[in-house]
């Protein structure tokens, strides 16, 4: 089993930054990537990051680009998302999954899922 804590979340105003964390425990050498995910009342939960645990490049939804950075630190087993810029478009649940066998930003490779931490952005 893997388990994995989000934090970082909060309230912010338009145009700033956030930083959101992911603590992954476990058996985390069955994972191979780590991704975020968000979920806005009334919307399907969407991909906005994944990140290879052994490195090499990234995905980021359109409405992330240049805004977003996925980083990682696997000496501490804990993953970032780095949001700059921020719209209240981002306002959701964010939520940090784990896939065991290939990376996407569908939710369907990812076994398993953190609680969530909530971002708001105000205008």
């Amino acid at each position: 089993q893997v388990q994995l804590v989000e934090s970082g979340g909060g309230s912010v105003q338009a145009g700033g930054s956030l930083r959101l964390s992911c603590a992954v425990s476990g058996y985390t050498y069955s994972t191979i990537c780590m991704g975020w995910f968000r979920q806005a009342p009334g919307k399907e939960r969407e991909g906005v990051a994944a990140i290879r645990q052994s490195g090499g490049p990234t995905n980021y939804a359109d409405s992330v680009k240049g805004r977003f950075t996925i980083s990682r630190d696997n000496a501490n087993n804990t993953h970032y998302l780095h949001m700059n810029s921020l719209k209240p478009e981002d306002s959701a649940m964010y939520y940090c999954a784990a896939a065991r066998y290939f990376c996407s930003l569908r939710k369907t490779p990812y076994s398993y899922w953190g609680q969530g931490t909530q971002v708001t952005v105000s205008s």
